[in-house]
């Protein structure tokens, strides 16, 4: 009886908008605590994870990415998308979606693209004579697009939580990435045509400006990329020397931002979201312990067993349910929580480590605008003050492409696999 009551006091702390992390934790203290065990368990599973040298690299990612949102950089980036995509029939379209894809990928958080970046791009789209409804749904999407391209946090933090090469993972991400990029990019031509969109007429001194403005920037993924695959350094060196050029360019090159009054500010809120994240982190892993510890894995692997016998169906049962966490939990929880409950399963299934990770952000990338709860139908709705029914309605078309990219990502692992192989990180 008392375990159902603590069941509809949480589900209704949740409804009144309680913070997941306090759910998860009061989750884990609970659990422990009727087991018997010392409650100060839950927390010893972060002690392990603060060792490990690549938690310093989500800090430093994020105050990079910080720091480009805040400045005009997203400004110099869309002119020269612009500039190089404008003549194209359904070329703003493909600006806005590689621009936030860009962003997404440094932030490694959706609705930071579409709080930055969203009142510049949705003018510029309906400008061109794009539907609003399409302009809606296309910024919408893009705001979670970038998460499969380095260095995001998501994929940072599954690579802890899974024990895999983040340096695999940042090879494994690109192909299904440019997928997904690939099929909103060809339905947004498709559109522009339709609709008759207004074309820039390309012009190489234009192209020439655009490029020379935005110089300092474009080295940014050579250097992240180019940087870890060339083995000048690893990630987490990529982390800092990422930080320090982006901060460099910005404050002394650019000076879009105040070394005194920016900088502080920035700061703060960057390590705002790396300490929500470090919270998460820390009650997450001690809900990961105590499930673990009452053997949920092989009780979940033993139901799987007993009803499922298929890898085919067993990935479209996978997919349907971690769209359904993408959904209802914020992408850190549901890495931290879900990972260690499926991961046993999958390797029973034959499926690679790092193909399941690729897997599993899609799957989150896509439960972000699913309605009924997509936290980023909300975050969209709140920035351009649209009820959310719009906003739903607007999307609708977007996750049927991204389900069917997100099929080919799940059933055809040498996607993500191909590239680490070929370069000798497998």
């Amino acid at each position: 009886m008392s375990v159902w009551l603590l069941v509809l006091v949480i589900v209704l702390l949740a409804l009144l908008g309680a913070p997941l992390f306090t759910i998860i934790g009061a989750l884990a203290l609970f659990g422990f605590s009727s087991a018997e065990i010392d409650t100060s368990v839950v927390i010893i599973e972060l002690y392990r994870i603060a060792e490990l040298p690549s938690l310093i690299a989500i800090p430093l990612f994020t105050f990079a990415g910080y720091l480009l949102a805040e400045s005009q950089s997203p400004k110099r980036l869309v002119g020269l998308a612009q500039a190089f995509f404008g003549w194209m029939p359904g070329g703003i379209a493909i600006v806005v979606l590689v621009t936030c894809a860009f962003f997404t990928a440094f932030t490694g958080a959706s609705g930071v693209t579409i709080v930055a970046l969203g009142g510049l791009l949705l003018p510029i789209l309906i400008k061109e004579r794009y539907p609003e409804r399409f302009s809606l749904g296309l910024v919408t999407a893009s705001g979670s697009i970038g998460l499969l391209f380095p260095p995001s946090l998501p994929i940072i933090i599954y690579g802890l939580i899974a024990a895999v090469s983040i340096d695999q993972l940042f090879v494994a991400g690109f192909l299904p990435g440019l997928l997904l990029l690939g099929v909103l990019s060809v339905y947004s031509v498709r559109k522009g045509t339709a609709n008759r969109v207004t074309k820039t007429t390309f012009s190489w001194r234009n192209a020439l400006t655009a490029v020379r403005a935005a110089a300092w920037e474009l080295p940014l993924p050579v250097i992240v990329i180019g940087g870890i695959y060339g083995g000048a350094f690893t990630a987490t060196e990529a982390a800092a020397v990422t930080a320090f050029y982006v901060f460099i360019v910005e404050v002394f090159v650019y000076r879009d931002l105040n070394l005194r009054h920016d900088i502080p500010r920035v700061m703060k809120e960057s390590m705002v979201l790396v300490g929500a994240i470090l919270a998460i982190l820390g009650v997450a892993l001690g809900l990961t312990n105590y499930l673990i510890d009452q053997q949920v894995p092989q009780q979940l692997f033993e139901f799987v067993k007993e009803h499922v016998d298929s890898r085919v169906t067993f990935l479209l049962i996978l997919n349907a349910f971690l769209i359904v966490v993408g959904m209802m939990m914020d992408i850190f929880s549901a890495i931290i929580v879900v990972v260690p409950l499926i991961l046993p399963i999958a390797r029973e299934f034959d499926i690679d480590p790092v193909h399941l990770g690729i897997i599993f952000l899609t799957n989150l990338e896509i439960g972000y605008i699913t309605p009924p709860v997509g936290l980023n139908l909300f975050l969209s709705g709140l920035r351009f003050q649209k009820p959310i029914l719009t906003i739903t309605k607007a999307v609708f078309e977007f996750i049927l492409l991204e389900l069917v990219a997100l099929l080919v990502i799940t059933y055809v692992p040498d996607l993500s696999l191909w590239l680490v192989r070929l370069l000798g990180t497998q």
